[in-house]
């Protein structure tokens, strides 16, 4: 049986022009006792005004992907970068032992994924990957855009998560990846799918620690991020954000 996890507006706060939804992705199997999904720890969906600044800050042993659904960020750092991102451009900060980033909308708001997850070690070195993709989110097929070290992807993880989107078109179905001992984790960024009996819309995820999910159906054009995580992968705890919610067993 699938497990869901529902879009709850009471996990929404608010830093005046940007707009937080926390999710938690470890609820969706309470059996495990985990407010984390194995190593992925915490999910915010945000929503940025233009003109929103985050000013320069400092993360330690977190593994922040940024997936940009709508819009564009500008993204500055401590090793000099500064980089608009937006759908065609993603970013990964594989914070370590020390990394300082801002962001801002200058020009557009924007709407994203800040995904966090817990590092394999603690204090490896702070760098920075981007992705580029000229069109975009693929239609009907999904893309990878992450994955563990050594695995050849976009974007290098310091931890065993594969990280895949794909937009479906209306009435398009589409199997969900799958690896051997990787739990799957599937998030409806946009849109609305139906899949093995369950009917899911904006903000949802499902999973299932021991079974794998059926292909999905969109029931409009839909936009969906998937996680493939290895449950009982070795993590640390000292993350800013990633290592402060649940336990690692």
């Amino acid at each position: 049986m699938f497990n869901v996890l529902r879009a709850e507006p009471k996990t929404t706060f608010e830093y005046g022009p940007f707009r937080i939804r926390r999710m938690r992705p470890g609820q969706i199997l309470p059996e495990r006792g985990d407010d984390a999904f194995g190593p992925l720890s915490v999910i915010d969906h945000a929503n940025l005004e233009q003109g929103t600044l985050v000013k320069m800050h400092e993360h330690n042993n977190d593994e922040i992907l940024s997936y940009l659904w709508r819009g564009s960020m500008v993204h500055e750092d401590s090793t000099g970068h500064r980089v608009s991102l937006s759908p065609k451009k993603l970013m990964m900060m594989n914070a370590g032992e020390s990394f300082w980033h801002e962001e801002s909308t200058p020009l557009v708001s924007a709407e994203m994924l800040q995904i966090f997850i817990r590092p394999r070690k603690a204090n490896l070195e702070g760098r920075v990957q981007f992705m580029d993709r000229p069109e975009g989110v693929k239609q009907n097929k999904w893309t990878l855009i992450a994955a563990p070290e050594g695995i050849e992807s976009p974007l290098e993880i310091c931890q065993a998560i594969y990280i895949y989107d794909t937009r479906l078109e209306a009435n398009a179905t589409l199997e969900i990846p799958s690896h051997k001992d990787f739990a799957q984790w599937l998030y409806v960024m946009d849109g609305e799918i139906t899949l093995g009996g369950h009917t899911l819309a904006k903000g949802d995820a499902i999973s299932d620690e021991a079974s794998a999910l059926t292909p999905a159906t969109a029931t409009t054009d839909t936009t969906l991020v998937c996680f493939l995580v290895y449950l009982d992968a070795e993590a640390v705890l000292e993350g800013t954000i990633s290592g402060k919610f649940g336990n690692v067993k």
